[in-house]
């Protein structure tokens, strides 16, 4: 796993690099490079062109998934520290909470993943050792989400210990903001069907604003974001009383 990591960090960085290239840096075989660009194709986080790795462009999950992969792998890694086995989680869509929910099923037993992300269930279909609840209703293609009021509906069905959710943006004075309104209204009902609301973002996020307001710092528990936020930024959640934990 962690050649996979260099490889998708190093076609991140090129844009475009070729298999050769791939090879010598990594100090092994180019036949060992193609099995491992063929995993990452599969996965969606890159594609292959003529003997090059390509980063892909575009705004859906498996692109996004691509950006910053490293970091939010390690994001995700320090997420899964605050589940324990047999649990139940709700997860809301997005890059890093993709990373996570395989980073649960990598590292834990038994637990129980309710979420409205296709994307999620599709991602982990090869592994036995979580349970996928998967929420229906209006379906975003793009996104691969389900939306709308009959999803609200199921998500208050339940309660849950922690919801681990991801952000577009963030505001002084609203707290973490989201783009797309449908999407938002599922966030708040997942949050409020839990005890704990864990924001997982990288530190970009927070020098971008989203144009609708998702949360308010007194209903953030944690965050854990990379040691790029902004100090202002962190001061100012610790001072709400959020805490704050960073990945490097």
């Amino acid at each position: 796993m962690e050649r996979l990591d260099q490889i998708v960090k190093l076609v991140s960085e090129h844009e475009k690099i070729d298999v050769n290239t791939l090879s010598r840096m990594l100090k092994v075989s180019k036949v060992t490079i193609r099995k491992d660009l063929d995993k990452l194709e599969s996965k969606g986080l890159l594609h292959r062109e003529h003997g090059y790795a390509v980063l892909n462009s575009g705004d859906d999950l498996n692109v996004r998934l691509s950006f910053h992969h490293d970091l939010k792998r390690k994001i995700a890694q320090k997420a899964v520290e605050c589940i324990q086995d047999n649990e139940t989680i709700i997860i809301e869509s997005g890059s890093t909470c993709a990373l996570l929910a395989e980073q649960i099923c990598q590292q834990k037993q038994n637990v129980t993943i309710i979420t409205n992300s296709y994307f999620i269930a599709d991602y982990i279909r090869s592994y036995h050792s979580c349970k996928v609840m998967l929420l229906g209703g209006e379906y975003q293609k793009n996104s691969q989400v389900t939306v709308g009021p009959l999803l609200k509906e199921m998500i208050s069905f339940f309660h849950v210990k922690k919801a681990f959710i991801g952000t577009d943006g963030f505001a002084d004075e609203k707290g973490f903001t989201g783009k797309d309104l449908m999407r938002t209204e599922v966030v708040r009902a997942m949050a409020h069907v839990a005890e704990e609301v864990i924001v997982l973002t990288d530190s970009t996020k927070f020098s971008r604003r989203g144009t609708v307001s998702q949360f308010n710092l007194s209903e953030v528990s944690l965050v854990i974001t990379d040691e790029q936020i902004p100090i202002e930024k962190e001061e100012l959640l610790r001072n709400q009383g959020v805490r704050v934990t960073k990945v490097c």
